[in-house]
């Protein structure tokens, strides 16, 4: 897939380089092409940096992880979304957020053209996105949204990241239900003193 990464911090540019060498084309969106957070990232094959609509024009999918708070500014920023599918990697964590808005991706659904957004990535740290193996098992993640065709792009990409399974939660009626377990993960890892070492795995018999 030809990839477009807004927000070349901690999450995005873990998966920036987790894409890259599955082979994907990655095409990094960023304001300053001189100097931006994660500028290494062109180290590796099929990286490269444009202005941020001049990134979204040339790729399929749109990873969005940039801090929730400005999630409807970049949205905006984006240009046109038309035929594009959106990938929703943002929390909003105590109600820091897009004025206006119970969750980011309502926020990419309400300034953007396109109606294919899911929420995914959004569930675990950026620790468990560069490795996501716990002895014998992968960890799992989860996709909301009413998109199918986003959602099934979602699910190739968390497995061409390393995950074993990601699940479909649901539709957009689901997107605060997994902001909500982010903050559960959250809540673990930084205020009960798990630490960043822990993740989710569905479990069946």
């Amino acid at each position: 897939m030809k990839i477009a990464i807004i927000g070349t911090g901690n999450v995005g540019g873990t998966l920036a380089a987790k894409w890259a060498k599955a082979g994907h084309e990655i095409n990094l969106g960023v304001q300053d092409l001189q100097n931006f957070k994660g500028k290494s990232l062109l180290q590796l094959p099929n990286v490269q940096a444009f202005e941020v609509q001049e990134a979204v024009r040339r790729s399929e999918v749109v990873l969005v992880a940039t801090p929730a708070p400005i999630a409807d500014e970049v949205a905006r920023s984006l240009g046109d979304t038309t035929g594009k599918i959106i990938i929703d990697a943002m929390n909003i964590v105590m109600g820091r957020g897009p004025k206006g808005f119970s969750n980011t991706a309502e926020a990419i659904l309400a300034n953007t053209q396109t109606r294919d957004v899911a929420k995914c990535f959004n569930t675990t740290g950026y620790n468990n996105m560069a490795n996501p193996n716990y002895g014998d098992h992968a960890l799992d993640l989860f996709v909301a949204g009413d998109s199918e065709r986003a959602k099934k792009a979602a699910q190739t990409l968390a497995k061409d990241a390393g995950f074993a399974e990601c699940y479909d939660i649901g539709g957009n009626d689901r997107f605060g239900l997994m902001e909500q377990f982010a903050w559960f993960w959250i809540n673990l890892a930084m205020f009960k003193g798990q630490g960043r070492e822990i993740g989710f795995k569905l479990l069946k018999r």
